[in-house]
């Protein structure tokens, strides 16, 4: 999911300067940051309405993983029918939300009963990140330059990498402790994980500026709300894994 949605951050021939300028000439209605702002707020409530659903199913309620299973499941397929189709993504972001609610709150309550209070830690960071780092990008203290871009992109793609060659080795039952120890490496593997999802929203930034500038369709809008939620999905778990490592530290 995560390399899919490199794509147009890394020079996608689909999402060029050349291809905003034939949008923008043909007179169509077309995408605003506004717009997009909207459209993500709306997935977010979205995403958070399924969420408190199987949050609050009762402890053992055998609905709880069935959900969690569809929601991890069908929003994978979602996300990549998005990301090829994007003029889909009016459709497929709002019911990607719907999914990812539904995994994202059963996946909490388990974090909750283990940890009690790390869910709204983890919630505050993830939005504290956000509006941290909007704030850093409008007011320029960051750029997403070209080499800031091809680092964070090289970097999420290493990443990408490491979790792919953990889930096949997993298949013999061979774990790669770094990523769920809570050793004092694990736990910096973590923060660095969690520094990289972070600057992944700058790149989000950017692709939703710089699309609105050069006029693309305005269903990019939906696009433009999908890349964010995708990586405050990220952020957020990854910030929750960090926390669980913290937590069970003082046991």
């Amino acid at each position: 999911m995560r390399n899919k949605h490199l794509s147009f951050r890394s020079g996608n021939p689909a999402l060029n300067a050349n291809t905003f300028a034939s949008y923008a000439s043909k007179g169509s209605q077309t995408m605003t940051i506004m717009g997009t702002v909207n459209k993500t707020a709306l997935a977010l409530l979205l995403l958070i309405t399924t969420a408190l659903f199987t949050w609050n199913l009762p402890a053992g309620d055998p609905r709880a993983s069935g959900l969690m299973g569809l929601g991890f499941i069908g929003g994978f397929v979602l996300a990549i029918v998005t990301a090829f189709k994007h003029s889909w993504a009016r459709f497929t972001v709002p019911l990607y939300a719907l999914l990812q609610g539904l995994a994202l709150g059963g996946l909490s309550k388990i974090f909750e009963s283990m940890y009690p209070g790390i869910v709204n830690q983890a919630v505050m960071l993830t939005f504290g990140t956000l509006g941290s780092l909007l704030l850093a990008y409008k007011s320029g203290l960051i750029k997403a330059t070209e080499n800031f871009k091809l680092g964070v992109v090289a970097a999420t793609g290493g990443l990408f990498f490491v979790y792919l060659l953990s889930w096949i080795l997993g298949f013999f039952n061979i774990a790669v402790p770094i990523i769920s120890s809570n050793s004092n490496m694990g736990i910096l593997f973590s923060v660095g994980v969690v520094v990289i999802a972070a600057l992944n929203l700058v790149l989000d930034f950017d692709f939703i500026e710089e699309a609105s500038e050069k006029g693309a369709p305005s269903y990019m809008e939906w696009y433009g709300a999908f890349g964010l939620l995708v990586t405050l999905i990220w952020l957020y778990l990854e910030i929750l894994r960090l926390l669980a490592k913290l937590y069970s530290r003082r046991d």
